[in-house]
């Protein structure tokens, strides 16, 4: 990515074919004032009225399509990932909640319907170097379901509920995959194909996708792409014998030996407490029989099969680590499936980039835009700038030694080194050199608050986007002060 965020936001959007060129500067510009200062709510982002009523005239355009901003996007990460010959592509699915009180917006349910909560529905693809640090998003599709249901009083009976929940489960298995939330899975994904297919020919893509992805119209998709995939399995599936005979995926697996074992750092999370984890390993190759609940067709799909399981290390009262991946790589020897799981880990990324776009650092559950097509737009350029501070981390943590220059402009850096030499303990000495991208990220999150070994790791998109914000405050000023002086 660039170092400037000038420079960033011009290689983001400055070729997005909107229909008037006067769009694609508001948008470049919108972009700009949001790398450092991110908010979903328009009032925070922009302070300045014309810069405010710019961005809700941008947004409420109707010329202006979502579709058309994740598209550039998508190409400008495609682009960054040529150097490589693979990149990891996390897909996953999140939702984000938007306040709607009294349902006059029209947005659409998610989570349990008791909840009664309104809001947007995400699939997005990011692209993840080898060493693992993210490059961007590749492909995001954005959608909002029926309103909820008016709540109701009277209680119904267990009985009644679970004929009820039959009946729905029923006609969702009539429907087609192109009429179900499935299809936005495999629309993503040949996306994500496509434009490396366009951008970085030499580039190979390697889904990642978790147990939400395991059904037969993705994994069906996946296996047409021509891509490299990983898929966590969902389900204890019928897989296919050579002699004919039928058996179940987990117990083919157990009749076979493990290959060896690894130790993974488990970082805390809901429910889970930080360890390092021993898991054993088994890989097979497995024919699965996958059927299609509609048409009650089956269809045979080989893939490789790698099963993690942990052993001896998991706290009481915890769930152990249980991956069982099915994957199309080759895999024959134990580092091989070791490359399969290290892969399948990258998928974390993307439920990062989830966790700063609605709390990290965005804060896009905070708009208060009314249109659907509004929030669509305001939602995916948000999630875009909550994928450079991603970046910006994953960057610091897997490249900690290159200089800050990689990614930082000299206004940024000379601005962060003056910010912390006002900031820096009495016994922290700041020096006139260069400072490394894993230094200057540190003092970022120095400045937004992070506290060292106290705040439970190393610096979070939370801490470093306040610091980031306050460092590209210090840039207007110098910039302002340079503009100034070069007038007199």
């Amino acid at each position: 990515m660039p170092a400037d965020a000038r420079d960033w936001a011009v290689e983001e959007f400055g070729h997005t074919a909107l229909g008037d060129p006067r769009r694609t500067a508001r948008l470049v510009n919108m972009a700009e004032r949001l790398a450092g200062h991110a908010h979903g709510n328009l009032t925070k982002a922009f302070g300045v009225e014309a810069e405010r009523q710019g961005a809700y005239r941008w947004l409420e355009n109707e010329e202006v399509l979502q579709e058309s901003v994740a598209d550039a996007a998508g190409e400008a990460c495609a682009r960054s990932s040529a150097a490589f010959p693979f990149v990891f592509v996390p897909i996953d699915e999140t939702s984000a909640t938007l306040t709607d009180p009294l349902g006059l917006k029209g947005f659409g349910a998610v989570g349990p319907s008791n909840r009664q909560a309104r809001g947007i529905h995400a699939i997005s693809a990011l692209a993840v170097s080898p060493e693992g640090e993210t490059l961007g998003v590749l492909a995001q599709r954005l959608w909002m379901r029926p309103p909820p249901c008016p709540a109701r009083r009277r209680r119904r009976s267990k009985k009644e509920s679970a004929r009820r929940l039959a009946a729905r489960q029923r006609a969702c298995r009539m429907r087609s995959t192109a009429q179900k939330e499935t299809q936005h899975w495999i629309e993503v994904a040949e996306a994500s194909a496509r434009r490396c297919a366009d951008q970085a020919p030499e580039t190979r893509c390697w889904f990642q996708i978790d147990r939400g992805g395991d059904g037969a119209p993705i994994l069906t998709a996946l296996e047409g792409s021509g891509q490299l995939w990983t898929v966590r399995s969902s389900w204890n599936r019928r897989v296919r014998r050579a002699s004919g005979a039928s058996s179940y995926l987990r117990q083919e697996l157990e009749s076979h030996g493990w290959v060896g074992h690894l130790w993974f750092n488990v970082a805390a999370g809901p429910h889970r407490t930080a360890r390092r984890a021993l898991v054993i390993v088994r890989i097979h190759q497995v024919v699965l029989d996958l059927r299609d609940p509609r048409t009650s067709q089956r269809t045979p799909l080989e893939v490789q099969a790698v099963w993690a399981q942990e052993v001896g290390t998991c706290p009481s009262r915890e769930a152990p680590l249980d991956w069982l991946l099915l994957t199309n790589r080759r895999v024959s020897t134990f580092a091989e499936a070791q490359q399969v799981l290290d892969g399948y880990a990258t998928r974390w990324r993307i439920e990062e980039v989830h966790r700063t776009w609605k709390r990290g650092g965005c804060h896009v559950e905070s708009t208060q835009l009314h249109s659907e097509a509004a929030i669509k737009k305001w939602a995916t350029l948000l999630f875009i700038v909550a994928a450079r501070i991603e970046h910006l981390k994953t960057l610091a943590r897997t490249s900690p030694e290159l200089p800050a220059s990689v990614e930082l402009s000299a206004h940024e850096i000379r601005a962060l080194l003056l910010l912390k030499r006002k900031q820096k303990k009495r016994t922290e000495v700041v020096p006139d050199t260069m400072p490394s991208i894993g230094q200057a990220v540190r003092w970022m999150a120095d400045l937004g608050g992070y506290t060292g070994k106290s705040s439970g790791g190393p610096p979070g998109s939370v801490t470093i986007g306040r610091g980031l914000a306050k460092v590209l405050a210090c840039v207007e000023v110098l910039e302002a002060l340079e503009e100034e002086g070069s007038e007199m």
